[in-house]
């Protein structure tokens, strides 16, 4: 109390000077950016997100390359450095702000049954948006593409040397048990100051049956507080982590907005270079050697496709002229999630008017502490297994603990960055403004619904038509309601309930013939209704042996058909992995620049 009466106090003259302090610690807008560039380089990267800033990095490490970064946005915001504030930067200009089209069996309570999908338009791309959770995945998904879907090189043992090639873990607890390293780019941190609500949630795992420890070590199911890609306390992104150390280097170059429109090819089938568009004005550059695709699971396929690179019929109806037929768009997948929330009168939760406060400012300025370091309100992780899984080290569910809820901000900008149509706002959520609110999410692992990116137009600047056919496969509703009854146990836990909490008893419009609230029945429409993305699309440009039709790229990544032209995203997973998307991208991207300098790390497994 004493730190807060003196900082009370104190607070009209020192907020000026704070501020000024805020905008030196985070470092926003380290110049990065050219206005100039060649017309010829060895390598040109399109996308400086989670893969392409890595990339670029690395391969310029030899002063005798020369590469360009090719970026459609520009540089992150104040906002997007500030970990609480991971929802807010949904919806600006450093959001591509996709929809997805209309979905036949999920988001009734979304408006116009679309899902809103947020992709980083920005150095950094999706890390320097997305809540910057950091999980490995899990070491069968990696055996899996290598043991059974033709990705040769790509097992656990393949990337594990990546993970910690990029890694400095900055928690001793974590950074010193054999699972992890320090010394990389990329910085990973435990926030320092969980909520009420937070601090009992491996208590309650345990009083569910199960383990507490690293979920990226020798085991993954179980309990945890998440660690994040953060650093002192602001988001560690991959334009941060990577571009930020390599800016000065004169064989580097980096040129925002610059929406890359068009691979080009010779005779030969080989890429030779890319047009983009600056500021109206159209440009061509060209590559001595590759040019490398990084523009993620949205963009890339658009961009491929655009370029001749796709499914014939596809492009042909588009009156595009084909150069290789591949199945590119398709295997479409991503990790969704409906809610159970729960309501306490005391206040143990992240709501925005205790979260956000000249206090809570300053001393997130001061120490880096505080609740602006939360992770976007993620304040526990765990991976279970459902009724459906093999029972294996190989969850099927992942839980997310949110220390809030969409009402947690009066009804500001969550309900609209969610997309919630104003009846499902009024019904569900309006009713608990005034309690504090926490949610459990469980989130499907690995769906069996299929979806694709097509192209809407041949016109680069349209957005590409977005369709992941959430809950398609009756499978995964399946399996999602029964993590929906796990998460309503922990909600009734003794760890949850020292905050008597309850249940939300609030309808679902367009559920009211499954009554009574939380049967089978209800909480299968309950997912259809709130079928929300965690952001984590994947597989569009799979990778695999070059004679499986289904792949696009081969087993060093090189486009099939082509020569010259490589992916590098997340994309090329064939199958997605089990949990957060971003750190095993930044693994995929730190392999794929040493196979394009031609030598590996040595595999290894550890214990």
């Amino acid at each position: 109390m004493l730190f807060h009466d003196v900082v009370s106090a104190t607070l009209p003259a020192i907020l000026p000077i704070a501020t000024v302090l805020l905008i030196r610690q985070i470092d926003h807008s380290f110049i990065v950016s050219r206005d100039t560039w060649a017309s010829h380089y060895d390598y040109i990267i399109v996308g400086a997100g989670s893969a392409g800033s890595v990339v670029a990095s690395r391969l310029s490490e030899n002063p005798n390359v020369r590469v360009l970064l090719l970026e459609a946005g520009g540089s992150e915001s104040i906002i997007s450095e500030i970990p609480i504030g991971a929802i807010s930067v949904q919806t600006t200009p450093i959001d591509w702000k996709y929809w997805t089209e209309p979905q036949e069996a999920s988001c009734f309570g979304f408006v116009g049954r679309r899902s809103r999908w947020p992709r980083g338009k920005v150095l950094g791309g999706s890390s320097a948006i997305n809540f910057m959770v950091y999980v490995r995945g899990n070491r069968n998904d990696y055996d899996n593409w290598a043991y059974n879907m033709g990705a040769t090189g790509w097992s656990f043992a393949d990337i594990y040397p990546y993970f910690l090639k990029a890694e400095d873990n900055r928690d001793p607890y974590y950074a010193y048990n054999g699972y992890h390293s320090t010394g990389g780019p990329l910085t990973v941190e435990t926030p320092p100051d969980p909520t009420p609500v937070a601090r009992v949630w491996n208590e309650a795992g345990r009083q569910m049956g199960y383990r507490v420890g690293d979920l990226n070590g020798k085991f993954q199911t179980g309990f945890m507080l998440p660690q994040g890609t953060i650093r002192r306390g602001a988001r560690c992104s991959t334009a941060k982590a990577y571009l930020r150390p390599a800016r000065k280097r004169p064989n580097l170059t980096v040129v925002t907005f610059a929406h890359v429109t068009k691979i080009l090819f010779n005779a030969h089938k080989k890429a030779v270079g890319v047009n983009f568009v600056r500021f109206n004005s159209h440009y061509t550059v060209y590559a001595n050697k590759e040019v490398i695709c990084s523009a993620g699971a949205v963009n890339t396929p658009q961009l491929l496709m655009l370029s001749g690179i796709g499914p014939a019929d596809h492009l042909m109806e588009m009156g595009i002229a084909v150069l290789s037929d591949l199945p590119v768009g398709r295997n479409l997948m991503d990790h969704i999630y409906p809610s159970i929330h729960f309501y306490t009168e005391e206040k143990v939760t992240l709501v925005q008017h205790r979260v956000i406060n000249p206090v809570t400012l300053l001393t997130y300025i001061a120490a880096a502490r505080g609740p602006l370091t939360s992770l976007g309100a993620i304040e526990g992780i765990a991976f279970i297994h459902s009724k459906y899984s093999n029972k294996s080290d190989w969850p099927d569910i992942q839980l997310q603990f949110i220390s809030g809820g969409p009402s947690s901000d009066m009804g500001g900008h969550i309900r609209k960055a969610m997309g919630f149509t104003e009846e499902f706002w009024d019904k569900v959520y309006k009713p608990y403004l005034q309690y504090d609110s926490f949610s459990f999410y469980p989130i499907l692992m690995r769906p069996y619904s299929r979806g694709y990116i097509k192209l809407r137009s041949k016109n680069a600047m349209d957005a590409p038509v977005i369709n992941p056919r959430y809950l398609t496969d009756e499978r995964d509703v399946h399996t999602l309601v029964d993590g929906m009854k796990l998460c309503i146990k922990l909600g009734f836990t003794p760890a949850y309930q020292k905050f008597r909490a309850k249940i939300y008893e609030t309808v679902y419009p367009g559920c009211e013939q499954y009554l009574p609230l939380y049967s089978d029945e209800y909480l299968a429409c309950m997912a259809r209704t709130y079928t929300q993305t965690i952001y984590h699309p994947t597989g569009t440009c799979k990778m695999g042996s070059v004679y499986d039709p289904t792949t696009v790229v081969d087993t060093h990544l090189r486009v099939k058909g082509v020569h010259g032209l490589r992916v590098v995203d997340a994309s090329v997973m064939p199958l997605i992995a089990t949990g957060n998307t971003n750190a095993p991208t930044i693994a995929i991207a730190e392999r794929a620049a040493d196979l394009i300098k031609g030598s590996v790390r040595k595999p290894y497994r550890p214990p």
